[in-house]
């Protein structure tokens, strides 16, 4: 477990429910706990990556706190964990994933393993069409002599043959319609 910022965010008013989390989580990566909508809010750093919040608690809401988070920018994904039952107020609510509790150690840990792994694939694909449309430009100004023997343009293709693969891997290893879903709700919410 790596010292210092935190990665992950456990947000619960149940201490122990929160500390439990935070116990399982923080075997494999720097986690930090808080027990109120406010305590969430001024724990929140640049580093936190993933923020596992529960909706009721006293005070601020997981969901106002959401707001809050969503709305002072953080670059971050956040799962709802709850035992609110999902219902249609759900769709205008800007978080990544859902988890009802009762909650195990492995759907816990597969949960965060699974948002943060969008995050790399959100990454890898816009990067991916960022210079595959830096190559087509090249390619339609200049001449395939220039384009040979210039090193640049060769690392830039080695580059995109590389993200290429990644991104297809990422592609072929998602198993169910939620990874699609999932993947798919990341690349629209940065557009």
């Amino acid at each position: 477990m790596s010292e210092g910022e935190p990665e992950v965010l456990v947000v619960d008013d149940e201490a122990r429910l929160a500390d439990l989390f935070a116990a399982w989580i923080g075997t494999e990566r720097s986690v930090e706990t808080a027990y109120d909508g406010e305590e969430a809010l001024e724990t929140m750093a640049d580093s936190v990556e993933i923020v596992l919040l529960d909706r009721r608690m006293p005070g601020l809401s997981g969901d106002e706190v959401l707001d809050e988070v969503r709305e002072a920018g953080y670059d971050c994904r956040v799962v709802m964990v709850t035992a609110v039952d999902p219902d249609f107020d759900i769709i205008e609510m800007r978080f990544d994933d859902y988890l009802v509790k009762p909650v195990s150690k492995d759907e816990l840990l597969e949960m965060v393993e699974s948002v943060s792994s969008r995050s790399a694939y959100e990454s890898d694909i816009l990067e991916y069409y960022s210079l595959v449309s830096k190559k087509t430009l090249l390619e339609s100004e200049k001449a395939e002599r220039e384009l040979e023997d210039n090193e640049e343009y060769q690392e830039l293709r080695e580059r995109v043959a590389q993200l290429r693969s990644r991104v297809d891997d990422t592609v072929s290893g998602m198993s169910s319609h939620d990874d699609f879903v999932g993947a798919f709700q990341d690349l629209q919410t940065e557009n």
